[in-house]
């Protein structure tokens, strides 16, 4: 037996040892070195600044308002886009949308609907500025997995409150948004082939777009 083979496998045995013995695994993972930054050393304007910086790393584009131009914002976005309307959640805010233009609401739409619609506008449930990450929380709010899958267009609106700074502080708080599922999306979907040749859309929408928010209570820390 290869000497790579007998370490592989002496690994899979250990493990399985573990496995038996709780007390002893509870305490090899309490030991397991964390040297990673787990808290904020950013400002509030410096963490929405990388927040939107990593975001136009993915060819997102990014808008930000206060809440109160949000219909104004949404209704130039699409008026750009050339479209004349979005999916939406079963309950997404009413006072997000301008007049003029086509919202349906999904109540369980095929996905042959969901897939020949101009896209789907959501909120999200937190939003990790280190990653330029957007967390999805499937809900009537935010809307089931497929409805943020499937079309080709996503616009998403994220309040500067839902915006942590890492990765262990969007975890800490993910623990809060439990049993419903969650989707994370960093940046437009897009792969690459064997010959490294990127392709966007595979995964999920081509094309993403946030508008950030100002609410006149935020509160950053």
């Amino acid at each position: 037996m290869s000497a790579a083979r007998e370490e592989v496998l002496g690994r899979v045995r250990r493990a399985l040892e573990a496995d038996r013995r709780p007390d002893q695994r509870a305490g090899e993972y309490a030991a397991l070195p964390r040297n990673y930054r787990a808290a904020p050393a950013f400002s509030p304007a410096e963490r929405l600044d990388r927040f939107e910086e990593r975001l136009r790393d993915y060819n997102a584009a990014v808008h930000r308002c206060v809440e109160a131009e949000l219909p104004e914002v949404i209704a130039r976005i699409l008026a750009e886009r050339g479209k004349e309307g979005l999916l939406i959640p079963l309950e997404l805010p009413d006072a997000w949308l301008p007049g003029g233009y086509r919202f349906l609401r999904d109540d369980g739409m095929s996905y042959g609907d969901l897939d020949a619609s101009e896209g789907v506008l959501t909120g999200c449930a937190l939003a990790i500025a280190e990653t330029g990450t957007l967390v999805v929380r499937h809900s009537p709010e935010h809307g089931r997995r497929a409805l943020t899958l499937v079309p080709d267009y996503h616009l998403c609106v994220v309040r500067e409150e839902q915006v942590v700074e890492t990765v262990p502080e969007a975890i800490r708080r993910m623990t809060a948004l439990a049993p419903a599922p969650l989707t994370t999306i960093s940046g437009p979907s897009a792969t690459s082939d064997i010959e490294m040749t990127r392709i966007k859309g595979v995964h999920g929408p081509r094309t993403l777009e946030v508008i950030l928010v100002k609410t006149a209570d935020t509160k950053m820390t």
